[in-house]
Formats: C-alpha cells, sequence, structure tokens
C-alpha cells in the first residue's frame, strides 16, 4: 500500500483503488475513493465556499498507515486501508472489515468482508459499492429526509436510498455520539444501519464520497452540515401566514371567488395555489384558455388582495402536447433502456424531462416564463417531482448524465433549480416554490417541500411528526404537510374533520400553514366531456376554513389567529434557518441534547427554542402525557405552571392542542 501528501490531503492506493482524505469545513472531512484512474470532481452537495484549513497530516513508516487532523476530528488510516475517525481521540466511526491480514486482531478473520467493496458492472464504467462501518452500541441516528414510517431513531432501519412520491432521501445522518455523516452520492442504493453493521450501497457509481463531522450537539453538527452545502434562503415575512389551495381549483372564477370570500370573511391568504390541469395537456405548460381567459386579470386582482399565486408545473410531457416531439428531437427527455418510450401513465402517454441537461432546463423555463411568469404568477408547485415514474424500475431509465442508478436522486434538485436559478438571477425578491421531494443541499434553492400524497388517517399524520422532524435534522427547515392528508374519502364523515383539526392544530406550529387535500366524495359533474384540457379531470370537494362546519370553523379562525400572532416569532425562526441551519421544527433532543429522556421522545416536539407541541395523533384523545425537561413551563390553555424534570398529564379538549411555553 502507498501513502502520500497531496496539496492538503491524505491519499493512499491499493490493489487500483485510489482514495482521499482532506478537510472540508470547520471539524469535517471528506473521503473519496475510486477505482477509475482519477476522480470524476462532482462536489454534489459540497457547493460551498470552504474556508482555509490547515490539516496535520502524518505518514506512518514502511506505509503502515497514516492520519490526518483538521479541528476535533481526525482520521486514520491503517496498513490496510480500514478508516477510522476520532473526535477529540474519542473513536466515533470506524470502517467494518472481517478480513484475514496475516495478524491477530479484531478485524482479522476468515470472513472476507472487505470495508469497501466495488464490482464492476458489465459493459459500463461504473461500480457497484458497498461501504461497511462497525455499528457503535446504544449509538442513535436521526435525519436521512423523509421516510412513511414510525421511526424517529433510524437505528435498525434499512432506507432504500431512491426517491419516490412521499419518500425522500436526503442522505445525512445525525448521530447521539456527536457526529454527523453525508453520504455525498446521488446514487439509488439503500443504507442499513444495523446493529451488528452498517451498509451504504450505490448499485451504480463512479466513485466513493462521504462527508464526516463532528461537534458535541445537533445543532452544532447542523451549523457545520449546512455552512458547507448551504443554509435556506431569507423566508418572505408576507407568506408566513396562511396558503390556500384543494384539488383542483378548475376555473379562473373559482380561485377568484374563494380569495374574495376569505377577503369577505376578514382571513388574510398569504398564497393560493392553482393545482394541476389547469392546462391543456401535460408538457404544454399553459392555462387552457376556455378555463382561464385572462389569467394576467386574475393575477392582479390577487396581487390588489395582498395575495400571491403559484402553478402547479409537473416534468411529464404527455405526446400530445406541442413541447413532446421538439423535445424528444433534441434529447431532452428521459430516454427508457429498453422497450417504448414512456416513463409515466396518469392521464397520459408520457415521458419525463431531462433536467440533468441544461438544455432542457433552459427549455422548460422559457416556455413557462412566457405563459405564467411573464403573467405576474410568484412561484411554482413542482409537483411530481421525484420524478413520479410508472414503474420505479431505476435501471431501465437513463438521462444526460448517466444511468439513472447513478444520479437519479439528484433530480428534484435540478428541477427546483431550473425555476430558482432563472428567479433568482431575474429579482431580488426571494424565491419560494413548493416541491414534493429534495436531495442533499435543496434547501439552498428555495424549496419548500411537503410531505407527498399521504393517505388522511391518524397512523399518517403521527408519521407526519417524525418526518418533519428528521427532514429538519438533514438540513432542510422549509417543510409542510396536506393538512388532512391528501386522500379523503368523504369530508362528511366526523372522524374526518376530527383529524383534520387536529392535524390543522398541528401545521401551524409548522414552518408552512398549508391547506391541501384530494377531498371525496367525487359526485362533482366534470366542466366538459373532453379527454383532454382543463375541464376533464375530477375535482374534489371544497376545502376553505369554512368548508367543514361551524363549529369546525371557529376552531380554525382561532387557530389562524394564533399563527398571525406569532408572526414576529415564526420570522426569528426562518432567520435562524437563514443563519445557522436550524430548523423550525425541532427534535425534543435538538434544545435538550444533555437529557436522555428527550432523545428517547418522538410523539412531541419544540417549535423553535419556545414551544414544547404536543399533538393529538388518536381519534377521540382529549388528554395526553407530556415530558417536560427541566425548567419552567406554562400551558398556553390555562396558564398553569409547570416544574420541569417530569411527565405531566394535560386536557385536550377538541378547541386544544396543549403546548407548553418554556418561561
Amino acid at each position: 500500500m502507498q501513502f502520500e501528501k497531496d496539496n492538503g490531503a491524505l491519499v493512499f492506493y491499493h490493489q487500483g483503488e485510489q482514495v482521499r482524505i482532506e478537510a472540508w469545513g470547520k471539524d469535517s472531512l471528506r473521503v473519496r475513493a475510486t477505482m477509475l484512474p482519477k476522480l470524476s470532481g462532482n462536489h454534489w452537495a459540497l457547493t460551498e465556499p470552504l474556508p482555509q484549513t490547515r490539516p496535520e497530516i502524518t505518514l506512518e513508516p514502511a506505509a503502515r498507515g497514516g492520519s490526518i487532523v483538521n479541528g476535533r476530528i481526525r482520521a486514520t488510516a491503517n496498513h490496510r486501508g480500514v478508516l477510522s475517525f476520532y473526535k477529540d481521540d474519542i473513536l466515533i466511526l470506524r470502517e467494518y472489515f472481517r478480513n484475514y491480514d496475516g495478524t491477530i486482531s479484531r478485524e482479522s478473520r476468515c470472513l472476507k468482508i472487505v470495508n469497501r467493496e466495488w464490482k464492476g458492472i458489465l459493459g459500463g464504467s461504473e461500480h457497484s459499492l458497498a461501504v461497511k462501518f462497525e455499528s457503535n452500541k446504544g449509538e442513535k441516528l436521526f435525519g436521512m429526509g423523509q421516510y412513511q414510517q414510525d421511526c424517529l431513531n433510524l437505528k435498525g432501519c434499512v432506507l432504500e436510498l431512491a426517491q419516490r412520491n412521499s419518500q425522500i432521501s436526503v442522505p445525512f445522518a445525525v448521530s447521539s455520539l456527536g457526529y454527523g455523516f453525508l453520504w455525498n452520492n446521488p446514487a439509488v442504493g439503500r443504507v442499513t444501519f444495523g446493529n451488528n453493521y452498517y451498509e451504504w450501497i450505490a448499485r451504480a457509481t463512479l466513485e466513493m464520497d462521504y462527508w464526516v463531522t463532528a461537534a458535541d450537539t445537533p445543532k452544532a453538527i447542523l451549523e457545520n452540515y449546512t455552512a458547507v452545502t448551504g443554509r435556506a434562503g431569507a423566508f418572505p415575512e408576507d407568506r408566513m401566514g396562511l396558503w390556500q389551495c384543494k384539488l383542483r381549483y378548475r376555473t379562473q372564477d373559482e380561485v377568484l371567488a374563494v380569495a374574495r370570500r376569505y377577503q369577505a370573511e376578514g382571513i388574510h391568504i398569504d398564497q393560493i395555489v392553482i393545482d394541476f390541469f389547469h392546462w391543456t395537456v401535460q408538457g404544454d405548460w399553459k392555462f387552457d384558455k376556455t378555463y382561464w381567459p385572462d389569467p394576467k386579470a386574475m393575477v392582479e386582482e390577487l396581487h390588489a388582495m395582498g395575495i400571491k399565486v403559484i402553478v402547479s408545473v409537473w416534468p411529464s410531457v404527455d405526446r400530445r402536447s406541442e413541447n413532446f416531439y421538439p423535445m424528444l428531437e433534441k434529447g431532452m427527455l428521459m430516454r427508457t433502456e429498453r422497450g417504448a418510450a414512456q416513463t409515466y401513465d396518469y392521464q397520459g402517454d408520457c415521458v419525463e424531462i431531462d433536467v440533468f441537461n441544461p438544455e432542457a432546463r433552459k427549455y422548460v423555463w422559457e416556455v413557462c416564463k412566457q405563459n405564467y411568469y411573464d403573467l405576474g404568477i410568484d412561484g411554482f408547485w413542482l409537483d411530481n417531482s421525484e420524478p413520479d415514474l410508472g414503474v420505479y424500475d431505476f435501471d431501465h431509465y437513463r438521462y444526460y448524465a448517466g444511468p439513472a442508478l447513478a444520479v437519479s436522486n439528484l433530480y428534484p434538485q435540478l428541477f427546483s433549480r431550473t425555476f430558482y436559478d432563472e428567479m433568482q438571477s431575474d429579482s431580488t425578491a426571494p424565491v419560494v416554490n413548493l416541491l414534493r421531494c429534495a436531495w442533499a443541499g435543496s434547501q439552498k434553492y428555495g424549496n419548500v417541500v411537503w410531505s407527498g400524497d399521504i393517505p388522511s388517517t391518524f397512523e399518517a399524520f403521527a408519521d407526519q411528526l417524525q418526518c418533519g422532524i428528521n427532514m429538519g435534522l438533514a438540513g432542510i427547515p422549509w417543510w409542510t404537510t396536506d393538512i388532512g392528508g391528501f386522500m379523503t374519502d368523504d369530508v362528511n364523515d366526523p372522524d374526518f374533520r376530527q383529524l383534520l383539526i387536529r392535524w390543522y392544530q398541528f401545521a401551524v406550529y409548522s414552518p408552512v400553514l398549508r391547506m391541501h387535500g384530494d377531498r371525496g366524495p367525487y359526485n362533482i359533474p366534470p366542466l366538459d366531456n373532453r379527454d383532454w384540457g382543463g375541464g376533464y379531470l375530477h375535482t374534489g370537494q371544497p376545502n376553505e376554513l369554512w368548508s367543514y362546519g361551524e363549529e369546525n370553523y371557529a376552531i380554525m379562525k382561532k387557530y389562524y389567529n394564533l399563527r398571525i400572532s406569532l408572526h414576529d416569532y415564526v420570522k426569528k425562526l426562518f432567520d435562524e434557518a437563514h443563519e445557522n441551519g436550524s430548523p423550525l421544527l425541532r427534535a425534543m433532543f435538538y434544545e435538550f441534547p444533555e437529557d436522555e429522556k428527550c432523545w428517547e421522545l418522538q410523539d412531541q416536539y419544540m417549535f423553535g427554542e419556545k414551544y414544547l407541541v404536543a399533538p393529538i395523533l388518536r381519534l377521540n384523545q382529549f388528554s395526553r402525557e407530556v415530558y417536560l425537561p427541566a425548567g419552567k413551563w406554562k400551558l398556553t390553555s390555562t396558564g398553569e405552571l409547570f416544574d420541569g424534570g417530569c411527565t405531566v398529564s394535560v386536557d385536550a379538549p377538541i378547541e386544544y392542542m396543549p403546548v407548553l411555553e418554556r418561561v
């Protein structure tokens, strides 16, 4: 094995593998490896300028190993190329190796399991890659994006590294041992946080790339991480209130009628969302003039009310679209490896755009600029941004940048940049777009990410709590859900209406308060009998605050007023996200890392540093227990004071969700 210093990096070579370890930000190291002649030069999520560092590099005699130190973190490589990471000389992470090396040690076994396993893919330059690490006993792991499950602590979980509707792979983990780990690779794969070992798998890649940082608290870990991947921008104050949406406003008259009613009710909505199939066919990216005859005038009236307007844009292009064949001819659409060129089949025979092709991004923006942005539209709802696929057979698709297996987790970020880059260069106003998916670093591209098309059940509601917390710990602070869930069979069901209220109360103490959902029953006839255009597709039942009866309306108005009263506090939290990467919706241990009990809790959270929020997550639940960390706490419903360090029982009538203020 050959070890050397190279421009501030520790580099070693072994049996065709090149490994490079270098300082990358405060108390952090980046590790790359390849079986090819050189590294690709891709930085993926690590986009930010770096401060000057002076790492200490030591080479051991006789090629027995080497080490590199950057502040509080140190990495060592032994004579078999096994990497170990230390924080202040305490081991925090070590690659897993079980192969006989002529010595007797823990790693010296006859199993022939190596720490980095490369397997060539026939007919290509890519390899499949598996990287193993020792499993730390008692360790807890968080972050990693959004998975629809009830696990906040991810230790023991198997997570697919792939984007799906309501699943968001953001491969950054926060450890209770005081380190953060970024798998800086957009390849489709899998991570297993097992009790015996951890394993990261990329199904097709040109190189290994991961980043490790050391810090004492989750807040400091997030600060280090967002310093190298980017931070969310300054969130505009005029969108910190209520966003109104439903499936779907079919005409500009419907949109204006809703806006006028809100104005008459004395409720200001910050933004109204125009959902899908306001267009002719997918990929035309324009209003159907039959039902939207003068969208510019509509936008002007809404702006006069102080309401921003956002429209849905999908990446799918129907063969009937005027843009399909021009884009197909110029190589701007996804390709299939075998068979027919189809990637999506909802309401048409479609192919998604290839956002890895810069010319495709430019083409889509120019169309949307002419048909939306130039009319005064303020933002874009970039739905299906995973992208949604007819079948998630990732080995069947190919992009401008290579096989989908190697790069496709980056798709939602590049889809967002199709709009963000142009909007950001065109105006000094903050860019805020709504997306269904994200990847590491997406926080810096104006993305409000929502949790996807989820069912309207209390079980799904409970899952969203850990989804939002783990998204924040993965560096994505602008997060939201469909209040009440997306898929509802019957809006008149009293159980659903109870769920809606509990979800709405939770949303008031979330980053973005947004009404949306596909509300049954589907007994509203289409506007026409064509098989295309803005009139033929079904619409859901009304979804405005007043749509669910007077008693529920009164509760939602009370909580709306509460959200407005929290404006200055919410602004402070958005400012913190911009300044240091802190999420708004925080795990209990984020604010109380010294309290071991807080590392176990997943049914309550902190909204910033001040409010402890205890959502009601079961039907017909009208009280619950809440754990209070050390300190003084005031129940916001009664003003009753509690001493912390214990669990208390509090009432939760339908009109009230338990919230305790830190005093």
